[in-house]
C-alpha cells in the first residue's frame, strides 16, 4: 500500500515539473474558438464570466440575437469520463482497484435568441462503476439517466427574468454538487435520506423555475418541481422553492467578488399509496405530510483563494418518521465547507480542502457523518475544446456516533472531458 502512495506521488511530481499550454472547454469552447479559462478557473468549476454566460441562457451577456444557433454550427456535443484506482481501508480490511467513475453525454446551445437548451445524458454503466448508489443483481451500476432535459427563455423581461422548464439543476442548490471538483466524496447533507421521504436534496428535478439577477447584485429565483427527481411525481401536490442571493463587489461570488444566499423548499409526500396511476407514471398519493429544507451559503475570494460553505436545517412532519413511530418531527442539520487555491499556469494546479457534517436527531445516531477530505489537480495537455485533469483524493469518513465506522479512501485517475 505505501508503494502506491508513493508511485502515486512520484507521477504527480512528475507531471507538475512538465511545461503545459493552455486548455479549453468543450462545444462552447469549440463554438468561440475560446481558451476553457473563458467560463471555468478550472473545470468543473464556472468563474464569475461562466455563471453570467449560464445565467443569459448559453449566450454572450449583450450580444442575444447576434451569434450563431446550433443549427448553424457543429452539433454542439460533449463526453465526460473518469478512470483510475482506488484504494480503500476499514478495520475489516483493504481493497483496491482500477474503475471507472462515470460517463456523460452533453449538448447545449443556443436555438433561437434568447431561447437555448441543455441535455445530459449518462448511459448504464456495469461494475466497477462509478456510482455505487445504483444497483443490480450483479452489484453496482451507473444507472441509465436523463439528468437534465430543458429549455431556457432568457430575457424574457432583461436580466430581471428568465424561464427554465424541463428537469434541471435548481436553484436552491446555492453551491452546485454537479461543478465539485470532487469525484469520489459527495457533498453529504445534499445526499442524506430521510425516513419515509423519498425527497433527496441532491436531485435535478422536474417543472418549472423562474429567475433573474439585478446590477445591485441581487439574484432570485423561485421553483415549482415534483420533488421526485427523475421519479413520476407521486402524489397530486407540487414542491415549492426560493432562494435569494446577494453579489458584494464585482463578479459573481465565483473566483471574484463575494456572495450570500439563502433559500427555502417546502414540500409534501404521501404517507399511503395512490389508487390510480397516470399513463405517464403519476400516482395520487393520499395521507400527504409537509416537509421543508432552510439554510444558507456564502462564497468569499481572495486572490487565488475560495472559500465556500453551507448550513441546511431539515424538518419532517412526524407522520413521516417511522423511526421514533410517529411521535415527533424528524428534524436534522447539515453541511459542508470547502476551500480552493489555485495556480501556476492559468490556474493549472487546483488544491482543496472539504469538511463535510450531518446531525440527525439522536435516536438516529448512527448515521450521524464527518467527513474530511483533499485533493490535488493538474491539468494536462495542449488540445481545443479538450480537458484532461490528473486527479488525486483522499478522504476519512466517520459514520456513527458512539463507535463511530471509519473509512479511508485514496483515489488516482484521469478525468477526461471534450
Amino acid at each position: 500500500m505505501k508503494r502506491l502512495y508513493y508511485a502515486a506521488a512520484l507521477l504527480l511530481a512528475i507531471v507538475l515539473a512538465m511545461p503545459q499550454y493552455g486548455y479549453s472547454i468543450p462545444a462552447f469552447a469549440r463554438k468561440y474558438g475560446f481558451n476553457c479559462n473563458m467560463c471555468h478557473t478550472s473545470f468543473t468549476k464556472l468563474n464569475d464570466f461562466g455563471q453570467r454566460y449560464r445565467m443569459n441562457g448559453y449566450q454572450m451577456p449583450g450580444q442575444e440575437g447576434t451569434e450563431q444557433n446550433v443549427f448553424q454550427t457543429a452539433p454542439p456535443l460533449a463526453l465526460r469520463t473518469t478512470t483510475g484506482m482506488s484504494f480503500s481501508h476499514t478495520k475489516t480490511g483493504n481493497t483496491s482497484g482500477f474503475n471507472i467513475y462515470g460517463l456523460d453525454f452533453l449538448a447545449a446551445g443556443v436555438l433561437h435568441k434568447n431561447i437555448s437548451f441543455l441535455l445530459i445524458y449518462t448511459p448504464r454503466i456495469d461494475e466497477p462503476a462509478a456510482d455505487s448508489r445504483g444497483y443490480d443483481s450483479a452489484g453496482p451500476v451507473q444507472l441509465a439517466s436523463m439528468e437534465s432535459a430543458n429549455l431556457v427563455f432568457s430575457n424574457l423581461v432583461q436580466d430581471i427574468l428568465s424561464v427554465r422548464v424541463g428537469r434541471f439543476e435548481p436553484a436552491y442548490h446555492g453551491i452546485s454538487s454537479k461543478r465539485s471538483f470532487y469525484i469520489m466524496e459527495p457533498y453529504e447533507v445534499y445526499t442524506f435520506s430521510t425516513p419515509s421521504n423519498n425527497f433527496v436534496f441532491d436531485d435535478n428535478q422536474m417543472g418549472i423555475e423562474a429567475g433573474g439577477f439585478s446590477k445591485t447584485g441581487f439574484r432570485y429565483a423561485c421553483g415549482v418541481v415534483n420533488g421526485t427527481g427523475s421519479s413520476p411525481d407521486n402524489n397530486k401536490f407540487k414542491d415549492l422553492y426560493a432562494s435569494v442571493a446577494q453579489v458584494i463587489g464585482r463578479g459573481e461570488g465565483q473566483n471574484a467578488g463575494q456572495r450570500i444566499g439563502v433559500f427555502g423548499y417546502y414540500g409534501w409526500q404521501p404517507t399511503t399509496p395512490g389508487s390510480y396511476a397516470a399513463p405517464t407514471g403519476e400516482t395520487d398519493g393520499a395521507g400527504n405530510k409537509t416537509f421543508y429544507r432552510v439554510g444558507g451559503n456564502i462564497c468569499l475570494n481572495y486572490s487565488t483563494f475560495s472559500l465556500q460553505a453551507f448550513l441546511m436545517h431539515g424538518q419532517d412532519d412526524k407522520a413521516l418518521n417511522v423511526l421514533d413511530s410517529g411521535r415527533q418531527d424528524y428534524k436534522f442539520t447539515g453541511g459542508f465547507a470547502r476551500l480552493d487555491y489555485s495556480g501556476l499556469w492559468n490556474n493549472r494546479l487546483l488544491i482543496s480542502g472539504l469538511f463535510n457534517w450531518v446531525q440527525p436527531p439522536s435516536y438516529d445516531s448512527s448515521r450521524q457523518i464527518r467527513a474530511y477530505s483533499g485533493l490535488v489537480r493538474y491539468y494536462l495537455g495542449d488540445w481545443t475544446a479538450v480537458n484532461v485533469a490528473l486527479h488525486a483524493e483522499y478522504t476519512h469518513r466517520e459514520t456513527g456516533k458512539s463507535e463511530p465506522f471509519k473509512e479511508d479512501q485514496f483515489t488516482v485517475l484521469l478525468d477526461f472531458d471534450f
